[in-house]
């Protein structure tokens, strides 16, 4: 099987992708961006993704760009990790859901409630109302201790990933339902690793960029 290259920027969405790989313990070739220096603008990335930003990945003559996509890419690729429900069991129906609604959903309604825009029309608004996407959520947790209940899927990464940042800066009002769950994600060896590596490299890259 070809070699997986993954291109990353830490401290960005990326991250969750890097963690993602970690869980599924397979070999990856790093491609790490400076994005303090300007790395995704120039022509060598944009060739790869010309909305220069990251995640992307390359595997053999497949290339994948956009978040949701690059963890269904992988974690289908990869069906021995068990990350992925398999298109045959019924939890692949919540676990597809989930993937779509970050980015379709929880994102745009995070981001209009933080710059305080309107969401529009409810008949025109892919989220309908901020209140009822974070309400969704939280419904969807309650349980735990994960969203598919007791198994762990790449959802999970994604999805403890963007609770952990969103509600670290105060995008999203802090809930004893998801501060558990951030916390039972960032305590998973992977997740452990990668907020490591990628403090490192962060460090290196505001260094290089300040040279």
């Amino acid at each position: 099987m070809p070699d997986i290259e993954f291109y990353h920027s830490p401290n960005t969405r990326s991250s969750g992708v890097r963690v993602l790989l970690e869980e599924l313990g397979v070999p990856y070739r790093l491609h790490a961006l400076n994005m303090r220096a300007g790395e995704h603008l120039q022509d060598a990335y944009r060739a790869v993704n010309p909305m220069a930003k990251v995640p992307a990945i390359r595997h053999g003559d497949a290339l994948v760009t956009e978040q949701a996509a690059v963890y269904l890419y992988l974690a289908d690729l990869f069906p021995e990790a068990g990350l992925a429900p398999a298109p045959t069991e019924p939890d692949r129906a919540a676990y597809l859901r989930w993937m779509v609604f970050y980015g379709s959903c929880f994102e745009p309604a995070v981001i209009d409630r933080h710059l305080q825009r309107e969401p529009g029309p409810r008949a025109m608004s892919a989220y309908a109302d901020y209140d009822s996407v974070i309400a969704r959520v939280k419904e969807a947790l309650t349980p735990g201790p994960y969203l598919l209940g007791a198994r762990f899927s790449a959802a999970d990464v994604l999805w403890g990933g963007a609770l952990g940042w969103t509600t670290g800066f105060g995008l999203v009002a802090p809930d004893p339902v998801l501060t558990a769950y951030v916390e039972r994600i960032r305590s998973r060896p992977a997740s452990r690793k990668v907020a490591a590596a990628d403090a490192q490299l962060a460090e290196a890259h505001q260094a290089a960029a300040s040279a």
